[in-house]
């Protein structure tokens, strides 16, 4: 199983901050950086807190790094029209030499759809909307001439070059897609996607997600995808250090003092390097390929030092 870094980049990440966190991933052998695609603090409690654009900052640390992946976690929908969505995705594959990966979803924060003036139709309406641009970023990238006329975007005799650097996913580029593995959800995620990745979910929630996404796979006559999860991964050296840890993530993501250790939120691993690796390994054994570890404290490095080289291998 392969760990990679999840940095949430609506909470104030700096381009400082960006670097360091990237370096230090291939400093210490996280192989995979993703990063949300938002533009304001989820909770609304601290709208002071910046975001910069996603693709914006993967474009820039394509060019800052050598070996480190890069991806969203996910690109909504409703923010970019999909040729356009298609054709950053495939500047920053070229940019970084063929370590990009996309991950693409319906979008759901409506107080950031308003405040920026994106359209937040209802849920249905939003996944018709990612049927079509599944169809158009892949068409997009085989580099044929493409023609689409949807019912929520057309695009005719589009031969976009260049083409993807990479060739490794169904469609050149890796495709990501996520959630609770509902029917259409898995059933788009079979015909389109390269992963399926779920958040935030307990060992029975995953192995029932995973049957579903390979159920459909099945259905489709393809093989299980790669089948992933994110959650917050909160992990120190030893016991005074993790608790300290936790009362500064307590208090800057506005939870219960004391929460973290005593009863942490449904899904989330905290521990020390020891016990992070047990509760990841039963991941693993629950047939997760690799886990996007949500890490909320973007300003501290040591935590990617210790998931990289001490807790990897444990899971590996």
């Amino acid at each position: 199983m392969q760990l990679c870094l999840m940095i949430e980049g609506q909470e104030d990440v700096t381009w400082e901050q960006w670097v360091a966190l990237a370096r230090a991933c291939e400093d210490h052998g996280i192989g995979t950086l993703f990063r949300s695609d938002h533009y304001m603090n989820l909770d609304g409690e601290a709208p002071e807190r910046g975001s910069l654009d996603a693709w914006g900052t993967l474009c820039a640390l394509g060019a800052a790094t050598h070996t480190l992946r890069l991806g969203t976690l996910v690109s909504p929908v409703t923010f970019r029209h999909p040729s356009a969505l298609a054709r950053i995705v495939v500047t920053a594959d070229h940019v970084s030499g063929g370590r990009v990966e996309l991950g693409l979803g319906a979008g759901w924060h409506e107080r950031e759809h308003a405040a920026h003036g994106f359209p937040f139709p209802p849920l249905k309406v939003r996944m018709d909307m990612l049927e079509e641009q599944l169809e158009i970023v892949t068409g997009t990238w085989s580099g044929g001439s493409f023609s689409l006329r949807g019912e929520h975007y057309a695009v005719e005799e589009l031969a976009a070059r260049p083409r993807p650097v990479q060739t490794s996913g169904r469609a050149g580029i890796p495709l990501l897609m996520g959630g609770d593995a509902g029917p259409r959800g898995a059933r788009l995620a079979a015909a389109y996607a390269d992963e399926y990745n779920t958040a935030f979910a307990t060992l029975e929630e995953i192995r029932e997600r995973r049957e579903r996404i390979a159920d459909a796979c099945a259905t489709a006559g393809r093989e299980m995808l790669r089948f992933s999860v994110m959650t917050g991964v909160v992990v120190a050296e030893d016991g005074a250090a993790l608790a300290a840890r936790c009362a500064r993530l307590e208090a800057r993501a506005h939870l219960p003092q004391g929460s973290l250790l005593g009863d942490a939120p449904e899904g989330w691993i905290v521990g020390t390097v020891e016990d992070v690796g047990e509760q990841l390994g039963a991941l693993r054994d629950a047939g997760v390929d690799r886990v996007m570890c949500q890490h909320l404290l973007h300003d501290e490095l040591e935590p990617v030092a210790l998931l990289g080289e001490r807790v990897a291998p444990l899971v590996a």
